[in-house]
Parts: structure tokens; sequence; C-alpha cells
């Protein structure tokens, strides 16, 4: 009997074997640029030698004992990633989506460790992913992600942006435990949340007692030009997730926040065989390095306004072309109907193939797949960015 993979993965028609900074091989040796880097995985390219040499060095002491004992490195990575950010206790999973359930656990448990009415409801944003485990699909609430997965679960409810009388009632709710949202939609289309929205949110969860969790899962490490997206907007969560970029492709994640909050559940409430693992927490602390020693948040905003410069000339001539937006080195680029302005799926399908064709690795991504995001490894040399701009240039005109 042959077995097969499951058909619900979306694969490129390429194999990938192995990889060397922002250039790929298939297994018939063609090479490519990859300017998806593991969908924001891979923000230091392929094969980074500290990152290696890290990974090895770990390989040969210890691969797992799990969390039953200390393992070293963990707490030093904990005090890291709290200086780098607005956090007191930092949790390690294994998965973007694991960090968020986590999240959405403990900030229901909060309110009831502190003799609160039971809190369930957890309220998210129309547009925004934040995985595909249960609670992660409720919270997003994507009809291609629950469909056919049983009834929705209960307490969870999602808003229109711009919608001020919904989010009121929101907050209004003595059942409301949290509100999540994404700094910068990834999977939805890169779509940047107002300052001011974020402002106004952060006032309305401190009147009401709400928690506020900041999904970073994409937009974490550097990638914005901050370390974490919410930088940008001058004010903190009470929980936020990370993942992706933080340990260069090696399994780990975390949800951090303050001590008050990261306390409420049990000891026991929260767990993980396998999270943060010897090789993980390894793998992580030589990514902080190598984003330290490489400026890497300053070299995404240079990148970026180059990207972004680059798009807004070529949608001067082409008529094809939507809206053009991002943060830092979060860049996407809408396609549309020249006529009638309507998003063109279609168009940007078509797009992202004839770049394939020319050996660059390109997404699509926005609610109506007409969405061209660019997550190139934040390591790239100039001159290899202008190599792929100069193919990305070639498929838009064409």
């Amino acid at each position: 009997m042959s077995g097969h993979l499951m058909g619900v993965y979306n694969r490129a028609p390429l194999e990938v074997e192995r990889g060397q900074g922002v250039r790929l091989w298939s297994t018939d040796g063609t090479a490519y640029l990859d300017c998806v880097s593991g969908i924001s995985t891979n923000a230091l390219g392929h094969a980074h030698p500290k990152l290696v040499q890290a990974v090895k060095d770990q390989a040969e002491k210890l691969w797992h004992v799990s969390n039953i004992f200390k393992i070293p490195g963990q707490d030093a990575l904990a005090d890291s990633l709290c200086e780098k950010s607005f956090a007191d206790v930092v949790f390690f999973t294994n998965s973007g989506t694991e960090a968020i359930e986590c999240a959405l656990k403990t900030a229901r448990k909060f309110h009831v460790a502190n003799g609160q009415p039971e809190r369930i409801d957890i309220y998210g944003f129309d547009g925004s992913f934040h995985g595909r485990t249960y609670g992660a699909i409720n919270a997003a609430a994507n009809p291609s992600y629950t469909e056919g997965f049983g009834p929705p679960m209960q307490g969870f409810h999602q808003l229109t942006w711009g919608d001020k009388e919904a989010l009121k009632a929101a907050f209004e709710n003595p059942t409301t435990a949290a509100v999540i949202l994404e700094p910068v939609q990834g999977e939805g289309g890169f779509n940047v949340i107002q300052k001011a929205a974020v402002a106004w949110l952060r006032e309305l969860c401190d009147e009401h007692g709400i928690l506020l969790i900041a999904d970073e899962v994409q937009t974490g490490f550097a990638r914005t030009g901050k370390m974490f997206a919410m930088e940008h907007f001058g004010v903190s969560p009470d929980l936020m997730t990370m993942a992706k970029s933080m340990a260069g492709g090696t399994t780990l994640s975390a949800v951090v926040g303050r001590t008050a909050i990261m306390d409420a559940p049990a000891p026991g409430g929260l767990g993980g065989t396998y999270a943060g693992n010897p090789l993980a927490i390894a793998a992580s602390h030589a990514v902080l390095d190598i984003m330290r020693d490489e400026r890497l948040p300053e070299r995404a905003n240079v990148l970026g306004a180059r990207l972004l410069s680059r798009l807004q000339k070529l949608q001067v001539t082409n008529k094809t072309m939507g809206d053009v937006r991002g943060l830092g080195a979060m860049i996407a680029c809408e396609f549309v109907d020249a006529q009638t302005g309507a998003p063109d799926a279609d168009r940007t399908k078509q797009i992202q193939q004839a770049a394939l064709k020319k050996g660059l690795l390109l997404l699509t991504c926005g609610v109506d797949g007409n969405v061209l995001r660019f997550l190139f490894p934040l390591t790239i040399e100039d001159a290899v960015f202008e190599e792929a701009l100069v193919i990305l240039d070639d498929v838009i005109s064409a």
C-alpha cells in the first residue's frame, strides 16, 4: 500500500532541497530568490552560519528532556524577550497558533483568578487570522477555516473595523474577557491598524477591565522595522503572542505578558511536551544576537522603503495595481480590474506564477485573494534585492 500527504496542502509546483542566504534550490537544481521566507519565519535567510553553528553546538549536548526539568538558556531567553518588550513573564510554546490558544485561555482565567464574575467573551476583527486550531479559528471566524468543523465555539465574536457602535457594545458587555488583534493583518492582506484606533482600544480596555491581546506571530522580530509592531503605536498590550522569526525555523513560540495576568493559570494549566526545547532555545538566542549585530530592524525599514518606492512608481502607469501599503519590510500590493477597480485574484495569481517562472518566489493573501505580499529575508544583500525588484518590474509591467 502506498501513501501520500493530505490534499489540504496548497503547494507550489516545486520541491525544495536546500537553501543559502536568500536563495533556494529545488531538487532539479533550479535556483530561486526566496521572498516568502517560510511565511516570515526565515528572517535571517537560509543557513545563516551563526544560526547553523548554534544549533550544531546544542545538538551535540541535548535535544529534549521536556519541561519536567529546567533547561539551560530558557531563563536567559525569557529575560531577553522581556527586555525587548513590555512583558514580565514568558511562557514558551511550539507554534503561533498554540501561543494564541494559551493567550485566550490565560485571558479567560485571569478574570476568574481575580474573583470576578466569569468572563468568556473574546472579540476579534474581520479579516484576521490567528491560526488553525479550534480556538484560533473561532477567534478569527474566517469561513474558509471554520466551515464544516462543527458549531461555533461559545464566547467568540467578530467586529468590523470602523463600526464604533459595535465596538462600544462589546466593551460594555460585562462578560467580555479580551480583544485580540493583529497590528498588521497577515493573511488578511497586510492591513495596518490605525495608530489612533489602537490608542482608543487601549483606553476602552483599561476603562472596562478588558485585556488587549496582540498577535505578533507574523509581525514580530524586526519584520515591521521594530522588534515588535506594537512599538509603532505607542501602547502596550496585556498579552502578546510571538513565533515565526523568533527561532529561525525551529519550533518555538511564546505568549508574554505582565506577571499578574500570566500567573493566573494554575501550575499545569498551560503546558507542552516539546515547548522551549533546547535546540529551539539555542536557535532563538542566536537569532536575537544576529538581529542586534546586523541591525535588522533598521535594515527592514531601509528595504521596505525601497520596495514601497518601486511599487509606487509602477503604480503610476499600471492601472491593475490597487493600494500599496505596509509597515517596515511588511509590504503588500493589491491588484484590481483596471476598468471596475474590483479585486482581481486572477491577475494576482498570474503575477505570482510569472515571477515563479523567472525564479522569484512570492505569496498572495487578502480576503479576496488579490494581494501580493513580500516577505524577503531581512539579510538580503542590496544587489540581490535589486535582482528581485527587476523581476518584479518585469512581471507587473508585462
